[in-house]
Parts: structure tokens; C-alpha cells; sequence
């Protein structure tokens, strides 16, 4: 399978498809990216230069971006194809038969998909076998997680072709070994959803309060190591075995006690007002703020030597 990028195609124009398109044009790769909606190609071009500038790569680049309407004729000449569609299973089955007869039996097929296996629409293929997730995490050029998730006939070359290529785009794949709903990360972030939602149904918290525990809180560690080896760090010289011995019991009784909230209307308003208050219009400042920020965190990992390895494919 291909893994090294000198063309890329990516399907689909929103901002998944647009932020994957800038990633690789900022890498110097040139980029087909198609949508059938002429609208959408429009916003792209746009949207795309916008992150090159976020970026610092240079406007120049622009020039390797190339528009279609049709899926087939982006992925013609690519060694790459990443979908980034709508999550529909009917979508993804007819398109990406469309891009199986498209392309050389040796370019990757990937997904975007947040939530499906590549099973239950690579057996739309002549090749299955090239068919996989690469799910990346919002915003993709910024940031560097990737979920590769291979399928019931996903060959073994095809996912070390996904995870060599995701390096090269320099982001961080990690490989997920069974198929989910949700993969992996969508399913910790549910998990914490569940609690918060919960805890706001019940009025132990507001919802400002709850962003304010998360990200004054255990998000500043997690965003450095993750749970795992913070929670190890948290146990001193006897580190996670301590951590277990004593914290574990009281944490399956937490764990008895988590909630199962139901997404009444009541809820849903109560966490629309309340996240509407906290923000207060200012939505689209604090999104460029959090992008910057999350630039300069980056960068504060790597020069302290935190940033995470390179996930593999065993």
C-alpha cells in the first residue's frame, strides 16, 4: 500500500474535509478536494487559506488546492484518499465503492467517520482490503490525534500505510484494535458527557462551574499525559499500585453512583441556556483564542520533551 503523500484527495468540503485539506497543503502536499455542492467549494477556498494563515504557512500554497465536483475524478491520481462526508452509512457505502473503482488497487482508502467501522461499508469494494478510519480529532490541522481503525478485511499493510502516512502529515496516530461505536476517544468523552450532564440534571453544578472544574482541573493534567500515567504519577514512589490499593475501592463505589441521565428537553434547555450564558456571544473569539492556545501548547510539550511518541500498528 502507499504510504508516501506527493498528491492527496480529500471528499468532502466541510470543515473536516477543508481542515485535512490545509494539513496537507501546509506540508506541501497538493490537495483535489471535492463536494458536489458548489457552494461548499466556494467557502473552501476560504476556510482552507484561513488555516494556512493559522498555520504560518504560506498563502502561496493555495496554489496546490485543487477543486472537483465529482469524488471519483479527486481521487483519480492521489495516494491518499481521505472521505469526510456525512455519517451515513448509505453515503459511505455508495461513495466509497466510487472510489474503489476510482483509483489504484495500492491508495488507501480512509474515513473520517467519528463513529463507524470500516466493516460495515469496505465489502461495497472490489478491494476491501485497503479500506480504514483514520479518525482525526476537531480541528485536525491543529490537532494531532488520530484513531486508525482497520476492519474485518482491512490487510495489516493497509493500516502500517495509514499510520506512515498520518506521520508524515505530523499528526499522532494511535491504533485502535477493535472495531466500536465511537471508536475510542468519542467514548471517553461520552463517558465524561454522561457524568457532566448528570451532575447539571441534578443541579449539583452549572454548567460554567462544571467547564471551570474540568479545565481548571484534571484537563490541564490530561492535556500533558493523559489519566492513565497522571493518575500513576498521583500515587508518589508506589505510583499506580498505591493509587489502586487505596483510592480503588472508594472509586468503584464513584462508579456505582454515576448517573444515567436521559436527554429530557429539560436537560437539553438547561444546558443550552447555560453554556449560552457562560459564552455570551462570544463564541467565535474563544474559538480563535483556543486555537491559538492550543498552538503554543503543542509547542510547549515538544520543547519540554512531553510531546507523545508516535503510536504503531502491533
Amino acid at each position: 500500500m502507499r504510504s508516501d503523500l506527493h498528491t492527496v484527495a480529500v471528499v468532502g468540503a466541510g470543515s473536516i474535509g477543508c481542515s485535512w485539506a490545509a494539513l496537507a497543503l501546509a506540508h506541501g502536499i497538493p490537495v483535489h478536494l471535492a463536494d458536489p455542492a458548489a457552494t461548499a467549494r466556494d467557502r473552501a477556498v476560504e476556510t482552507v487559506r484561513a488555516h494556512l494563515t493559522a498555520l504560518s504557512a504560506s498563502a502561496d500554497l493555495m496554489d496546490g488546492l485543487h477543486l472537483h465536483a465529482d469524488p471519483a475524478e479527486a481521487a483519480a491520481t492521489a495516494d491518499l484518499v481521505i472521505e469526510a462526508g456525512p455519517e451515513r452509512l448509505d453515503f459511505k457505502r455508495e461513495l466509497f465503492a466510487a472510489l474503489d473503482a476510482a483509483t489504484e488497487p495500492d491508495v488507501v482508502l480512509a474515513s473520517s467517520s467519528s463513529g463507524f467501522g470500516p466493516s460495515s461499508f469496505q465489502d461495497a469494494c472490489r478491494h476491501p482490503e485497503r479500506v480504514v478510519v483514520t479518525h482525526p480529532f476537531n480541528p485536525p490541522h491543529l490537532v494531532p490525534l488520530v484513531e486508525v481503525v482497520g476492519g474485518t478485511s482491512t490487510a495489516p499493510e493497509t493500516i502500517e500505510a495509514a499510520m506512515t502516512s498520518m506521520r508524515q502529515l505530523d499528526r499522532r496516530p494511535i491504533r485502535v484494535r477493535a472495531e466500536l461505536p465511537g471508536h475510542v476517544v468519542n467514548r471517553l468523552q461520552a463517558a465524561l458527557w454522561r457524568e457532566a450532564y448528570d451532575l447539571i440534571g441534578r443541579g449539583a453544578i452549572s454548567v460554567t462551574d462544571l467547564d471551570l472544574a474540568v479545565s481548571n482541573g484534571p484537563g490541564l493534567r490530561w492535556a500533558l499525559l493523559g489519566p492513565i500515567a497522571t493518575q500513576h504519577l498521583s500515587g508518589g514512589p508506589g505510583g499506580m499500585a498505591h493509587v489502586l490499593e487505596h483510592l480503588g475501592p472508594p472509586m468503584v463505589d464513584w462508579w456505582a453512583d454515576l448517573g444515567e441521565p436521559e436527554l429530557t428537553p429539560e436537560l437539553t434547555g438547561r444546558l443550552v441556556s447555560g453554556v449560552t450564558t457562560e459564552l455570551a456571544g462570544t463564541e467565535d473569539q474563544v474559538r480563535l483564542d483556543r486555537d491559538r492556545a492550543l498552538q503554543e501548547l503543542l509547542a510547549l510539550k515538544a520543547r519540554l520533551g512531553l510531546d507523545p511518541s508516535h503510536g504503531d500498528a502491533r
